[in-house]
C-alpha cells in the first residue's frame, strides 16, 4: 500500500465543537428517543408487566395494553408533578408543580449558561461543583456574618457568589494560559479541594460553623434580609433565584452574539491559531473565559445559598454543576436552547417524587436524560469514528472561516 494512502488522523476537535452545537431537529429527536428509552425501561421494570409476559402469545393485547399503562402512568405522573396536578382540590394547589419546575430550573439554567459559555470558546468546563461550591461560601458568609439593609443584604450575597466563583473559574483560566495545564484535570482536582475546603470551614470553632440538631455539618442560616425574596408569596417557594436565571439568558444572549467580547470568545473556540493571527490575546481569553463561564455558576450559587432557610451544607450543590454540563449539550450551547434543556431538566427533578409514588423508580429520569445527551453526541462522534463525510454545513463553516480570519483560517 501507497504510504501517499495513509488515512488522515481523527479530528475529534471537529466532533467536538459538533456536538456542542447542537442542531434543532437533532435535539428534538435526541429527546424524543430519550423517552422512548424511558419507556423501555419503566415497562421491564414493572412487575405487573413481567407477570403477564408469560401469556403475551395466549393474548398478546393484554401484555401491549399494559406496557401502555405502564407508560401512560409513568410519564403522566411526570406531568402531575412538574406541570399541572388536576387532581388538586384548589387552583393554587394544581399549578404548584410548575412553580417547582421554574424554581428547580433556576440553578440549572444559570449553571448550564455557564458551561455553555466555555464549550463556545473550546473549553471544557467540568468544575462548576467546584465554582458553585466557592461562590456558596462567599454568598453564606455574607448572608449569616454580616448585617446590612434589607434590599442591599442579599444584592451583596449575590454579587459575593458569583466573585467567589468567578475567582476559581479565573484561576483555571490562568493556569491554563501560563502552563498550558489542561481545564479538565485542573477543574475536577479543585471541585474535591474546594468541597474538603467548605468542609473544614464548617467544623468545630471555624469561620462559618453552624447548628444542627441532626449532627451533620451545616452552616448557619441566612440572615432573613439576605434570602431571596418569594415571588408570590409564602403559597410557593418559587423566588428571585429564577428570574436572575432569565436575566442570565439575556445577558449572555447578548454577551455571546452580540458584544465585542463575545466575538473575540467565540473566534478563540472556533480557532485559536487563527485568533492569534487576528491579534486576539488567546491566553487572556481563556483566563476571561473561564471567570465569565463561572461567574454563570456564581448566580446558581447564590439561589442555592440564598434560599435554604436551614444552613448550607457540601452537599447542597446538589449535583447542579454535573446536571449543567448536560443541559449546556442538550441546549446546543445557545442561551434559548439551555433556556430550554434547564426546563426540561427541571421539570424531571420537579417530578421525580410524582413518578415514585406510581410505584417507577425516579431513576428512570436519569437514564432519560443520559439517553438524550447519548443521541445529542452520538451523530458526530460516529461520523469521527468511521472517518464518514462531514455534513454540508461544514462547508459554510468554512467559507466563515476564510472571510473572517484570511490567511491564517485553517485549509
Amino acid at each position: 500500500m501507497s504510504m501517499s494512502a495513509k488515512k488522515e488522523p481523527i479530528d475529534w476537535n471537529s466532533a467536538f465543537k459538533e456536538i456542542m452545537s447542537g442542531g434543532f431537529s437533532r435535539t428534538f429527536f435526541s429527546v424524543l428517543m430519550g423517552f422512548v428509552v424511558g419507556a423501555f425501561f419503566m415497562i421491564i421494570s414493572n412487575k405487573e408487566f413481567l407477570a403477564s409476559i408469560g401469556y403475551f402469545f395466549a393474548d398478546p393485547l393484554a401484555s401491549i395494553r399494559a406496557a401502555g399503562d405502564v407508560v401512560s402512568s409513568g410519564y403522566g405522573a411526570l406531568l402531575r408533578g412538574s406541570i399541572f396536578n388536576p387532581a388538586a382540590p384548589t387552583f393554587e394547589g394544581a399549578i404548584r408543580p410548575l412553580t417547582e419546575t421554574l424554581r428547580t430550573a433556576g440553578p440549572m439554567i444559570a449553571a448550564g449558561l455557564g458551561v455553555a459559555l466555555g464549550f463556545r470558546v473550546g473549553l471544557f468546563n467540568i468544575g462548576g461543583t467546584g465554582q458553585m461550591v466557592s461562590g456558596m461560601i462567599w454568598a453564606t458568609f455574607v448572608a449569616t456574618r454580616m448585617e446590612l439593609p434589607p434590599v442591599v443584604h442579599f444584592l451583596v450575597a449575590i454579587a459575593a457568589a458569583i466573585v467567589g466563583s468567578a475567582i476559581v473559574g479565573a484561576f483555571v483560566g490562568y493556569l491554563k494560559a501560563k502552563t498550558g495545564a489542561n481545564e479538565v484535570i485542573t477543574t475536577i482536582m479543585l471541585n474535591y479541594i474546594i468541597l474538603s475546603f467548605f468542609g473544614f470551614l464548617l467544623s468545630d470553632n471555624s469561620l462559618l460553623q453552624g447548628v444542627d440538631s441532626t449532627g451533620n455539618r451545616k452552616s448557619d442560616p441566612a440572615a432573613e434580609t439576605a434570602r431571596l425574596p418569594l415571588i408570590f408569596g409564602d403559597s410557593y417557594d418559587l423566588h428571585l433565584g429564577f428570574v436572575l436565571a432569565i436575566a442570565c439568558v439575556g445577558i449572555y444572549w447578548w454577551l455571546m452574539e452580540k458584544s465585542a467580547i463575545g466575538f473575540r470568545l467565540r473566534a478563540v473556540g472556533f480557532s485559536p491559531t487563527a485568533a492569534r493571527s487576528a491579534g486576539i490575546n488567546v491566553q487572556g481569553t481563556y483566563v476571561l473565559a473561564l471567570g465569565l463561564s463561572a461567574a454563570f455558576v456564581g448566580v446558581a450559587a447564590a439561589n442555592q445559598a440564598l434560599f435554604s432557610t436551614g444552613g448550607v451544607s457540601p452537599s447542597s450543590h446538589a449535583g447542579i454543576g454535573f446536571d449543567a454540563i448536560t443541559v449546556a449539550l442538550l441546549g446546543g450551547s445557545n442561551a434559548i436552547g439551555v433556556l430550554l434543556a434547564g426546563l426540561l431538566f427541571g421539570a424531571f427533578k420537579a417530578g421525580s417524587s410524582a413518578i415514585q409514588i406510581e410505584g417507577i423508580s425516579p431513576d428512570v429520569l436519569g437514564i432519560v436524560q443520559g439517553a438524550i445527551v447519548l443521541f445529542v453526541a452520538a451523530p458526530p462522534l460516529i461520523r469521527a469514528i468511521f472517518r464518514l463525510p462531514p455534513p454540508q454545513t461544514s462547508n459554510a463553516f468554512s467559507g466563515l472561516r476564510k472571510k473572517f480570519f484570511g490567511r491564517g483560517a485553517k485549509k
